[in-house]
């Protein structure tokens, strides 16, 4: 029977998330923090963007994963999570919020709210936090703070329904000098009045210490020495090392264990722990078994806490067993059984993942939020060693009230008033619904569209030829409407090897003029690769690996040197989008390649006829 709980609060800490859009500044606001905190000592030599651990994260300028860590100020201990910005990882921040008390909301001092924003700050009122509104890079020249500031107000009355919300702070900083102010006007100062309004608007996490334990499984790691380690917020009680606990699974069934190890968070670094209590964020050892969202409770009395509630995947991709002439030469895991191991292995951690059995043994249908969420995974596999073949990314329909309906995406662009007229043709073209258009406040026109996920599918890439690499794209997850019908396809079709050989300069030579070639001189290839993108919308075959005819007579072109123009190199991103339904994309450690699903051309034409 349930142990009626009393609420306490732990005065001496803070639980806070920082959440924002891309590239507004929150890690390097924590790296300050940190720094002012006393977490990394001056004579510490870290690296910017601390908290951006791996090498994805790094190379790429974003937080894909959500991580914690903690300072001392005074008498209290702040405990912070820093969460992703980009709407594909927004399961990432979903179960960050679970464990927290307060978020500072971050924006941009010149860009102002943007899509993302009001979506991380919509899950916090629905969750009653109190955002404090933290406006950042006050020292840009084009700031306007201010203008941002009323933004932001409007922002909390378009999002929060009930009206006792309203009432939030805001703090002025720039994340990049550590400086914070209550007012514009005031003198520059370290982060002291920062750390002040933590302390005065975040309410102190409740949780009765004598109470029966619980905690909620929001994260999961996994250490090579003690296995997996559960993280979260103790809710209720105490825990100890060697302590007996019960698992709650999400169908209610319970397991039995013992906690091996406690882990608990100083700044950047992790410290084993003896005991720990109601409202501290540790990591625990011992429940292999466990998944996010269940419970760790009391032996005795063990009573679940709500499971986080994560939003659907709107994006799939078929993840198989590579088939092809080059299949197993690059790769070190290429069996259908490590691919499924892997991916079920990923699902512990990544909780807006899901993965499905397709009916074949060698191929998953993988769901996430986005393309860039199943790119990260994919991207992360290959440099662990995986080789596996993908198909080309379908969105997840769903039928409401016997209608057929689809995913669709506010997006919101800004771009120089010359490239309105493209940008709006194209997004026609892809289904896209002018919704508002104004100024953006740099000169540039900012455009606000409906528009299904699948016209978003490879549209990065060609908005940014499209507007020579000025032009800014966000988008995030609005709702499920009625389908809006069919949509063109790739407007451009395939040069698709001949044989297998090795390509040769005299052929490319000439193939290079039929379309935009994606290898060179030299390299290996098989038939039924794909080599290039053909000028046309329909596929060609050609022969790469033909060599010049030689004979003892002199032609008058002998003596002509023949010039390549440089092969386009795609990006992974930029490589799933160009796919067509009836190619796969081989991806190894050290290569990605495009090749036909049917190798043969008869068979793809017997597969087209069948169509």
């Amino acid at each position: 029977m349930a142990t009626e709980i009393k609420k306490k609060l732990r005065e001496d800490i803070r639980n806070i998330a920082i959440i924002a859009h891309v590239d507004h500044g929150k890690t390097t606001l924590v790296d300050k923090m940190l720094q002012q905190g006393g977490a990394i000592q001056a004579r510490e030599n870290v690296v910017e963007r601390v908290m951006d651990s791996n090498d994805l994260e790094r190379e790429r300028g974003i937080t894909i994963l959500a991580k914690n860590t903690s300072i001392h100020y005074g008498d209290y201990k702040i405990n912070i999570v820093d969460t992703p910005g980009h709407a594909d990882f927004s399961g990432e921040v979903e179960r960050t919020l679970k464990m927290i008390d307060g978020v500072l909301l971050l924006i941009d001092a010149f860009e102002g709210p943007m899509p993302q924003t009001k979506f991380v700050l919509q899950k916090a009122l629905a969750l009653k936090l109190n955002p404090i509104v933290v406006i950042n890079k006050i020292d840009r020249p084009d700031a306007r703070a201010h203008e941002v500031a009323d933004l932001v107000t409007d922002l909390f009355l378009e999002l929060d329904e009930e009206g006792d919300q309203l009432d939030f702070s805001i703090v002025y900083t720039s994340a990049k000098t550590g400086i914070s102010k209550l007012n514009l006007d005031d003198p520059d100062s370290d982060l002291t009045p920062l750390f002040d309004m933590i302390l005065s608007k975040v309410a102190p996490p409740e949780g009765d210490v004598d109470a029966p334990f619980q905690m909620l499984v929001s994260s999961l790691e996994y250490d090579n020495f003690v296995g997996q380690i559960c993280l979260g917020r103790i809710n209720h009680g105490k825990i100890k090392t060697g302590m007996p606990v019960t698992l709650v699974q999400r169908d209610g069934n319970t397991v039995k264990g013992k906690v091996t190890r406690l882990i608990g968070y100083e700044g950047l670094k992790k410290i084993e722990i003896k005991e720990a209590s109601a409202g501290e964020i540790i990591g625990v050892a011992g429940m292999e078994s466990a998944q996010i969202g269940e419970t760790l409770a009391d032996s005795e009395n063990p009573v679940a806490l709500p499971t986080i509630e994560i939003g659907e995947p709107t994006i799939s991709i078929n993840f198989m067993v590579n088939t092809s002439p080059f299949a197993g030469l690059e790769g070190e895991y290429v069996t259908s059984r490590q691919i499924r191991d892997r991916l079920q292995k990923e699902l512990l951690s990544n909780v807006a993942l899901k993965v499905e059995e397709t009916g074949t043994t060698d191929a998953f249908k993988v769901s996430g939020r986005g393309e860039l969420h199943l790119s990260i995974l994919i991207e992360t596999m290959r440099r662990e060693g995986y080789e596996f073949a993908i198909s080309r990314p379908a969105v997840i329909y769903k039928e409401i009230d016997g209608q057929k309906h689809e995913p669709i995406e506010s997006l919101t662009l800004d771009v120089e008033d010359t490239y309105i007229g493209p940008v709006m043709e194209s997004l026609g073209r892809r289904k896209g619904e002018l919704q508002n258009m104004g100024n953006s406040h740099g000169g540039n026109t900012r455009l606000e569209f409906e528009i299904p996920s699948r016209g978003l599918i490879g549209y990065r890439s060609d908005f940014l030829t499209m507007t020579r690499g000025t032009g800014l794209l966000n988008y995030n997850f609005s709702s499920y409407l009625p389908y809006k019908g069919e949509m063109p396809a790739r407007t451009k079709g395939a040069l698709i090897s001949l044989c297998a050989g090795e390509t040769v300069t005299f052929s490319l030579h000439n193939i290079q003029e039929r379309g935009t070639l994606f290898l060179g001189a030299g390299e290996k290839v098989y038939e039924g690769m794909v080599i290039g993108a053909h000028s046309r919308g329909s596929d060609l075959v050609v022969n790469a690996c033909k060599k010049k005819q030689l004979s003892n007579m002199r032609s008058s072109g002998a003596d002509e040197a023949l010039t390549l123009t440089p092969p386009k190199q795609m990006v992974l991103e930029e490589a799933i989008s160009f796919l067509a339904d009836d190619e796969l994309l081989e991806v190894t450690p050290k290569t990605i390649r495009f090749r036909k699903k049917h190798l043969n051309e008869n068979d793809r034409k017997r597969a087209a006829k069948k169509k």
